[in-house]
């Protein structure tokens, strides 16, 4: 159980969180096309590929949980993943975390999620599916109150995290806000319970089969302080599962189908839209005044509150 999907295009031998990454041939030209939905001029998207020799694999093995890559995409890239190392869980490829070495925001669904905590009431986020820290970074970096709580089941994970991701460091520059747990994340829980979860929980390229089950948001629920919300990763088309009959549309739709049964009228989604390539977004309760919302985060991460909207089936 890991964190999500992204899928960059690599075409060669490389496969795909919720990102597909396949390099082009050297010989293959990048199209231009629009992706950053709040701004209208074409740009390089992660689906125009990167050529294969502007892309290095620092790390490539067998966990007992995954299939694990660490890429590193070279500077020279024109490409919105240049400078950034990828860790690239199952076969298929996906990409469950990101870092770039000379800036914090991702471009990517991680970037909604640093949008979560100025709409949570006082006191600790829970991370389930915490990947190499991707979310936890941002989140620890933004905001100087806030605590993370991150539980992820593969250790293989985590060390890959630390020696690629930065994740050591990060550890020693917050000992007492960051708190890393391995194990399986639906078992997470603290004394105190959580201002808010992240869910960022996928398995073999596909969110996990407890996800599409009432009972489970429902323990959630259980899980929070009073006002707490939850924030779930729940995939979309861009998801290419191992399994080809679990299509990323259907067990999002499944998913979202769930949380409102345990979330009546209070959950909405945000979907990123143009950027066919990344993950759509769910939240749990009402939103708040956005305008509000808004002035407590940064400027380049306020676009993203206008793009919520309430989920019907």
């Amino acid at each position: 159980m890991a964190a999500g999907l992204i899928s960059l295009q690599i075409q060669h031998s490389i496969p795909r969180p919720l990102y597909r990454f396949s390099p082009k041939p050297k010989s293959h030209k990048l199209k231009s096309q629009k992706s950053d939905i709040s701004k209208p001029q074409t740009k390089k998207t992660q689906d125009d590929g990167i050529p294969i020799d502007l892309v290095k694999t620092l790390a490539k093995f067998k966990s007992r949980h995954n299939f694990i890559r660490v890429l590193e995409v070279s500077r020279k890239s024109d490409h919105p993943f240049a400078g950034s190392r990828l860790l690239l869980l199952d076969t298929p490829g996906n990409i469950h975390s990101i870092s770039f070495l000379l800036k914090l925001l991702t471009g990517t669904y991680f970037d909604v999620f640093a949008t979560f905590p100025p709409i949570l009431p006082p006191g600790p986020l829970g991370i389930l599916g915490f990947g190499a820290g991707s979310a936890a970074k941002l989140i620890l970096e933004l905001y100087p109150q806030g605590v993370v709580h991150g539980w992820e089941l593969d250790p293989a994970v985590i060390s890959v995290g630390r020696e690629y991701f930065g994740l050591s460091k990060l550890e020693r520059q917050y000992p007492d806000r960051l708190f890393i747990y391995v194990g399986n994340a639906l078992n997470a829980n603290i004394e105190s319970g959580f201002s808010g979860l992240l869910v960022d929980l996928f398995s073999k390229g596909c969110l996990i089969p407890e996800l599409q089950d009432p009972d489970t948001w429902m323990k959630m629920k259980k899980k929070l302080r009073e006002g707490g919300r939850i924030m779930v990763n729940v995939g979309g088309s861009c998801v290419e599962a191992e399994d080809s009959r679990r299509d990323g549309k259907v067990v999002m739709e499944e998913t979202l189908k769930a949380m409102e049964m345990v979330f009546p009228g209070e959950v909405c989604v945000l979907d990123l839209g143009s950027r066919k390539d990344d993950s759509s977004i769910a939240v749990t309760g009402k939103l708040p005044d956005l305008d509000s919302w808004k002035k407590h985060l940064p400027k380049s991460l306020r676009f993203y509150v206008d793009m919520w909207k309430p989920f019907t089936e």
